[in-house]
């Protein structure tokens, strides 16, 4: 591991981003930064371990009830790590944000989203008002 992301480490594991602070100063973008990359790095890590397995778990199961189970694990396996590819491209962009200053503000209203919100969600592109906003907009469309 280099030394900036040792540095980097370090922040997410000591510091923990305050309202008392200006927003989105370089502290915070390096505690997200952080936060993000060891985000990204278990989800690879959890990818490398499920290619082993499916390449270890080649076995051909002569009881139709296992040879199914594992067939639904298999299958159940593949759309996790599909899901989480889709998520590691957002976590790219929020670290593309992170690095063109827009991190951690609305797209759609410029306001910041709130320290709260990033915490529980780094990749959060909306603030909850827009969020939720954006959720009424998708259940009327959806209803029609």
């Amino acid at each position: 591991m280099n030394a900036t992301a040792t540095l980097i480490r370090q922040e997410t594991e000591t510091y923990r981003p305050s309202d008392d602070e200006p927003f989105m100063n370089d502290r915070q973008l390096t505690y997200f930064k952080g936060k993000l990359l060891q985000w990204k790095e278990d989800i690879l890590h959890e990818a490398r371990g499920t290619v082993t397995n499916l390449k270890s778990e080649t076995e051909n199961h002569p009881d139709l009830v296992d040879r199914a189970s594992s067939e639904a694990d298999r299958a159940l396996e593949l759309r996790t790590r599909d899901r989480q590819r889709k998520l590691i491209s957002k976590i790219d962009e929020a670290l593309r944000r992170i690095e063109d200053g827009s991190y951690g503000y609305c797209e759609e209203t410029g306001e910041p989203i709130g320290l709260g919100r990033l915490e529980a969600r780094p990749t959060a592109t909306l603030s909850v008002e827009a969020q939720e906003r954006h959720e009424r907009r998708e259940r009327v469309h959806r209803d029609d």
